[in-house]
């Protein structure tokens, strides 16, 4: 886990959720706000149509691309935000499952939020995040 983000959990809050609620960086730490990770081919295609896992699983690869340009890794993101274009719950649940897998232990705050639509053709997720590194 990174030595920049505190994850926090609170004996008040309900355990069933798969993160934890709140999040702290050092005060010398430099913030990183990433755009929505989308499931973009290089050349623009969307991956996976029709399909939330596998757009999810090419939007968290692209967020770790992004992350790297940054000089940053999974373990340094302080919260993120998952938008799947549906309002069926399973769906969500579908993207959910991807993007929880790949942060392993490190359970950063997040928000999963079904959405009416997205930016890209036939684009079904995204992933915002915010990081925190100490250079």
């Amino acid at each position: 886990m990174s030595q920049t983000v505190s994850l926090i959990r609170s004996a008040d809050l309900s355990d069933v959720a798969q993160y934890a609620y709140a999040a702290t960086a050092p005060a010398e730490a430099r913030l990183i706000f990433l755009a929505g990770a989308c499931p973009l081919n290089l050349d623009g295609s969307t991956v996976g149509v029709g399909d939330f896992a596998a757009q999810a699983d090419k939007a968290m690869e692209n967020l770790v691309t992004a992350l790297r340009a940054a000089g940053a890794q999974l373990e340094d993101v302080l919260s993120t935000r998952v938008l799947v274009a549906s309002s069926n719950q399973s769906d969500l649940v579908d993207a959910w499952a991807v993007v929880r897998a790949a942060f392993g232990q490190h359970d950063a705050p997040s928000t999963l939020m079904g959405v009416t639509v997205l930016g890209y053709k036939d684009q079904l997720v995204e992933i915002e995040a915010i990081a925190a590194v100490i250079d």
